[in-house]
């Protein structure tokens, strides 16, 4: 190294925390923390860590605010693909790490660091994010993971930093959170499992609301503008707005299970009552302004964009094609969904919209016919099944001729 700076994805939590002693005390590195705020944190967040940072002995802190462009470049097409891992996980944490490993190596070029550093461990999904997004952007910078290199548990960790004067809780420390504006991720004893639930005092939020409350969402061309028919200007907010009314039921809570993509199944909980709530009520309306097919490749591309994303694969250029396309098929998704909020679950009673497809002048479903005779369904019936009836005529493979 040229230098001895080196900077430090710093989160505040038990591993950044060994991290940055480790690398300033242990390794002599001057050391400058950096915290992404995708989303997560408020303002006395950020001066709680950066006073933590500073007790731990780095040489600067930054926090950079990533949550406007996180939603700009990611999330909105999470939204437009419906995108749920697995049909449950909205890709809370594995979005946002790569908002953050971009933004952790544009400072790293800018104060001309001859490293970075990440509090990853070796079996899980950020190593590889972080490397990745690192060997891409800034190929000639020397990658450094305490935690991965040395296979530490957290009771080493703990240990560790109290040899150094530094306490940790060791309640708290038993669960890793990460939190962004796209949901809380939650990791435990209990997900390393592939039975246990985690318990409810493990989630950040705490259910605060009984009873139930009726709420509209207002979208156009694809993207949140309104919550309750209040109008904002940047859907963040109105994410924002909507996780507060949510989050006090306790929605969009579960534990996911997939592929890693080291090759291992994973378990990981989260809480992300407004990105649910969000990606739910597109997709119903969409249901209603999009054609079959349309609706047909939106979810053949998105199941792939959301696993490539997943997997740290965020910079390839497929990923511009497919946005293109995906941004292409939100010009009529604009509307209105109501739903109905109860503890810990919610429920789409319904949509407006001037571009639904549903219209009753064609037709409704299962009583009158107003834009067709019974002889033309009669003709295309017959014309629909045309080669189906030819095969089983030439080949007489009906099941019945097998009886």
């Amino acid at each position: 190294m040229k230098n001895n700076k080196v900077v430090l994805a710093f989160s505040g939590g038990l591993d950044t925390t060994y991290c940055a002693v480790y690398l300033s005390k242990i390794k002599n590195l001057e050391v400058h923390a950096v915290t992404v705020n995708t989303g997560g944190f408020d303002a006395a967040e950020i001066a709680r860590i950066e006073k933590h940072a500073f007790s731990l002995g780095v040489k600067s802190f930054k926090c950079i605010d990533e949550t406007d462009n996180f939603y700009k470049t990611v999330i909105r097409y999470l939204i437009y693909g419906n995108v749920l891992k697995n049909n449950t996980y909205p890709l809370s944490v594995s979005a946002e790490r790569i908002a953050q490993a971009m933004a952790i190596a544009h400072y790293a070029k800018l104060i001309g660091a001859e490293a970075v550093a990440h509090g990853s461990t070796g079996a899980g999904n950020d190593q590889v994010r972080f490397d990745m997004v690192f060997n891409i952007m800034i190929p000639n910078v020397e990658i450094i993971t305490p935690i991965r290199d040395m296979k530490l548990s957290r009771e080493a960790e703990i240990e560790f930093l109290k040899t150094h004067g530094v306490e940790i809780n060791a309640e708290k420390a038993k669960y890793s959170i990460n939190k962004g504006i796209w949901g809380t991720s939650v990791g435990g004893k209990e997900t390393l499992t592939s039975k246990n639930f985690l318990p409810e005092s493990a989630f950040p939020t705490q259910l605060t609301k009984e009873g139930t409350e009726n709420i509209s969402i207002t979208f156009k061309n694809g993207e949140i503008t309104g919550v309750n028919d209040e109008v904002f200007v940047n859907p963040v907010h109105a994410i924002q707005k909507l996780n507060e009314i949510a989050s006090a039921y306790a929605i969009g809570r579960d534990v996911h299970v997939g592929d890693t993509i080291i090759g291992i199944k994973g378990r990981v909980g989260f809480e992300a009552a407004a990105p649910v709530l969000i990606i739910k009520a597109h997709h119903l309306l969409e249901k209603h302004t999009l054609t079959k097919w349309q609706l047909y490749w939106k979810e053949q591309l998105s199941s792939w964009y959301g696993n490539w994303l997943h997997e740290g694969q965020f910079l390839d250029p497929t990923m511009r094609n497919i946005e293109k396309f995906l941004e292409d098929t939100q010009t009529n998704v604009t509307g209105k969904v109501f739903a109905t909020l109860y503890p810990y679950r919610f429920q789409l009673t319904g949509i407006e919209s001037e571009h639904d497809l549903m219209s009753a002048k064609f037709g409704s479903y299962g009583e009158m016919n107003n834009a067709w005779t019974g002889d033309d369904v009669k003709g295309f019936s017959k014309i629909f099944g045309n080669q189906v009836a030819i095969y089983h005529q030439v080949n007489s493979s009906l099941p019945v001729d097998k009886k």
